[in-house]
């Protein structure tokens, strides 16, 4: 049996919008552990060709459509929402900005010592180290980062920076 572009596109779709469909609801959900956001970022390419695929094999079938109104409606407000969505101006760019910035700061934080987080965090590092201990985490000295002591703990180093400086900004902000 000869295998045609409609014996293989359609599956090929179908598994593509499985991957892209649930990597898509994890990243919704702010669930970006492992390999979820390049699996949706650049498997969602195969979503893309299995879809043109698709199209090219079912050309007669697809081009009935614009024949319907309704398919046309859909069609046609589904083309205006993906032009609206890559309108720079439509979207809160000072939020998305913020939040590069934020995670920028947390991982720089994160790959420096207790002695420089203690200085942005208004703390002494023994402060730091002492509060690290009463939680169960060990400290060599004041130079390791923040991702060595986690690691060498068996933690999270975002877990430990929250630790250190979530409780002070909570605090901060009280003071405002």
């Amino acid at each position: 049996m000869k295998a045609n572009i409609r014996s293989w596109a359609t599956p090929l779709v179908t598994g593509a919008l499985l991957i892209s469909g649930v990597t898509g609801l994890l990243l919704f959900f702010e669930f970006e552990k492992g390999l979820v956001k390049p699996t949706h970022e650049w498997l969602g390419w195969l979503l893309v060709a299995g879809a043109l695929l698709h199209v090219a094999a079912n050309w007669k079938a697809f081009t009935a459509y614009f024949s319907k109104r309704l398919a046309v409606a859909i069609l046609g407000l589904c083309a205006i929402v993906t032009v609206a969505s890559a309108m720079p101006f439509l979207g809160n760019g000072e939020e998305e900005n913020g939040k590069h910035v934020a995670r920028a700061s947390a991982k720089a934080l994160e790959t420096s010592s207790i002695e420089t987080v203690a200085l942005v965090a208004k703390q002494s590092p023994d402060e730091m180290i002492a509060r690290l201990k009463t939680d169960g985490v060990t400290v060599n000295a004041p130079s390791q980062t923040i991702a060595e002591i986690a690691a060498a703990n068996g933690k999270e180093a975002p877990e430990l920076l929250g630790r250190l400086i979530g409780n002070q900004a909570e605090g901060d902000e009280d003071d405002h």
